[in-house]
């Protein structure tokens, strides 16, 4: 007589069911081309000037996909330093954000021209002082869909969904901003921050005009462990599917070749530091990693990190990059570089489960600055751990994560 094992259905988390789904589905996921016309989007889009009273910068609206049929439009703002032949930064906003002003005139006081667009249909009013990371928003009447994620928009045409009409008004306003002939269009980089970084992470893989890409917090791999685990286990394991073959950067990020600074905390309670890892292993270009302990999340914390100033400088300015970890085993870690490294840290949490939950300790860590090496003793406690050195402006260049066993990598 045989004998079979029954298993309860409810001994299964909908992220086992979701991960055995998506092993399925891998050869269905889906191509860049066969969603985005990226021909088309290289055409410098049409624009319409709006009044603004906000000092140093322009406002416009520049044309992009249909919606429903409909013509869209999204708002930005550009701004550039005196000169010709200027770089250029194209901006990307997260969640509750909008085009930043603000965001503009700090790349233009480093040289940069920079254009930040808004993704989520909303036109920003002028921000005061205290508002600056936080203008009020308004719809306006030729907008797409509204964001964050579009998940509740998942049966709707794809060139209905948000992630589509985002991304193609990141690459129109490429296209907007390397077609003025104060740029150097081989001097482009992009940037963005939370919903902003995973955007950014797509069209790295998208759109190869881009020189560089530094994703602050966004990831990929967001049905295994992110904070919208909730809602792709509402949509139902086909239409979670569905939206993580599209719009899940781990699709389009194996595309991307250019070189990517990746910037978080570990604790970021959106993008955690597992799902990171990932991420970051899939591109083609070298990758440099800046993590520091629990770095806050916001815009304003997003924006200023020096490290990204300085990967942009090294990129199209000739200065000198960040220091490139060449070897990283068992807490030991070979650089070279050309700066000056002033110390050396480890990070470690004896803590497992939830990543944003896990307490992380810091000690000294020994740097030996003519033979380039770090090592620090691990301890046995530790669960996982990461070296981190610093130049003598303070700028941090991190390793990957290492684990004490594999238990360490579950988020649960």
């Amino acid at each position: 007589m045989e004998t079979r094992l029954k298993v309860p259905l409810r001994s299964f988390s909908f992220e086992m069911i979701l991960r055995a789904v998506l092993l399925i589905a891998i050869p269905l996921l889906a191509n860049a081309a066969d969603i985005w016309d990226v021909t088309a989007l290289a055409k410098p889009p049409k624009t319409h000037e709006v009044k603004t009273t906000e000092p140093g910068v322009r406002a416009i609206f520049f044309e992009s996909v249909p919606w429903k049929g409909k013509s869209t439009r999204v708002f930005a703002y550009y701004g550039v330093p005196a000169g010709k032949n200027l770089p250029a930064m194209v901006l990307i906003h997260g969640g509750g954000g909008t085009a930043f002003a603000e965001w503009v005139r700090m790349w233009n006081k480093r040289g940069y021209a920079a254009i930040a667009m808004d993704t989520n249909g909303t036109q920003p009013e002028t921000a005061s002082a205290d508002k600056l990371w936080n203008p009020v928003r308004n719809r306006h009447e030729h907008s797409g869909p509204s964001g964050w994620g579009g998940f509740a928009q998942i049966e709707e045409p794809i060139t209905d969904q948000w992630s589509y009409h985002a991304v193609a008004a990141v690459i129109s306003a490429h296209s907007l901003i390397r077609s003025f002939p104060e740029i150097d269009s081989k001097k482009i980089g992009v940037t963005g921050i939370s919903w902003g970084g995973y955007l950014t992470n797509i069209v790295a893989g998208v759109d190869d005009r881009f020189s560089f890409a530094a994703p602050v917090y966004g990831c990929g791999f967001l049905g295994e462990d992110s904070t919208w685990l909730k809602d792709f286990e509402k949509m139902g394991p086909e239409n979670a599917k569905k939206w993580l073959s599209h719009w899940d950067p781990s699709v389009h990020l194996p595309h991307a070749k250019i070189p990517m600074l990746w910037v978080t905390g570990t604790n970021d309670f959106a993008y955690p530091m597992g799902s990171l890892q990932k991420s970051y292993r899939l591109p083609k270009g070298k990758r440099t990693l800046a993590v520091r302990v629990a770095m806050k999340h916001s815009h304003p914390d997003g924006a200023i990190p020096e490290e990204i100033f300085a990967f942009a400088d090294s990129m199209v300015k000739s200065r000198s990059p960040l220091p490139q970890i060449t070897d990283v085993q068992q807490g030991k870690l070979k650089f070279r570089t050309s700066r000056k490294i002033e110390k050396a840290e480890l990070n470690y949490t004896i803590d497992l489960g939830k990543w944003q939950d896990r307490k992380w300790q810091t000690v000294p860590a020994r740097l030996d600055a003519k033979t380039k090496t770090v090592s620090a003793d691990i301890p046995v406690e530790a669960t996982v751990w990461y070296l981190n050195i610093f130049d003598e402006n303070g700028l941090v260049v991190s390793s990957e994560h290492e684990y004490r066993n594999t238990d360490a990598a579950s988020p649960r």
